[in-house]
């Protein structure tokens, strides 16, 4: 890792501007006690989401988005949670282990997207459900201003970290976007290395953390 110059290193969170394919080859599987993250779903979605729901917001495409996902460069590390799992399914090994997180919180109304979204894991675990408003119904966080397209809740990363990483456990984010796992490792203790290609994602995970140290 000393080849590559971080963007962020203070506190055991760790950040690197790049693409990970240039990262994740110089990462040991055996430092990482967890690799947790939102990777793009080969969908090609459509970000403008202006007129949607009454929303005005646009965003950039997300880099990688427009052609098939390749989850096979974190396959080599242990235990792994991929959100985003079910649209590329087919190229994972079978698991019994996911996650839903349940964007209406167990509501009737459903969302004017998905009303939820899914997450394999490496490891055998009972499905489990996480219960959180979010779209038609934020949570405080999104009214803020939600960074990114695909944004994911702190609270809900947050949830997957105080369930399979311990205080001080190596958490490895390939897909860091706007930081929710970095926050939330900055909350519990985790220790964090996040990559991001795109600078502006880069700056608003800063931006969160840096909100962190002034609550303290």
């Amino acid at each position: 890792m000393s080849l590559i110059e971080p963007y962020y290193d203070i506190g055991g969170i760790t950040i690197y501007h790049a693409d990970n394919a240039d990262v994740l080859p110089l990462v040991d599987p055996a430092s990482v006690d967890l690799l947790l993250t939102d990777p793009p779903y080969g969908i090609g979605l459509n970000t403008d989401y202006s007129g949607m729901n009454g929303s005005t917001r646009t965003y950039r495409p997300v880099v990688g988005d427009q052609r098939s996902f390749d989850p096979t460069p974190m396959l080599r590390f242990e235990r792994v949670v991929l959100w985003g799992a079910n649209h590329f399914a087919d190229r994972l090994p079978v698991s019994s282990g996911w996650l839903v997180w349940d964007k209406r919180a167990g509501k009737q109304a459903s969302n004017f997207m998905s009303d939820g979204e899914m997450a394999w894991c490496s490891f055998s675990s009972p499905l489990r459900i996480f219960r959180h408003l979010w779209g038609v119904n934020r949570d405080s966080e999104q009214k803020q201003s939600p960074l990114h397209p695909t944004q994911k809740p702190v609270a809900l990363m947050r949830w997957v970290l105080e369930q399979w990483t311990e205080p001080s456990d190596l958490v490895l984010d390939p897909y860091m976007g706007s930081g929710p796992v970095a926050r939330a490792c900055a909350d519990l203790g985790r220790r964090y290395i996040g990559i991001e290609i795109e600078e502006q994602y880069c700056e608003a995970a800063v931006s969160r953390l840096g909100q962190l140290s002034m609550a303290l």
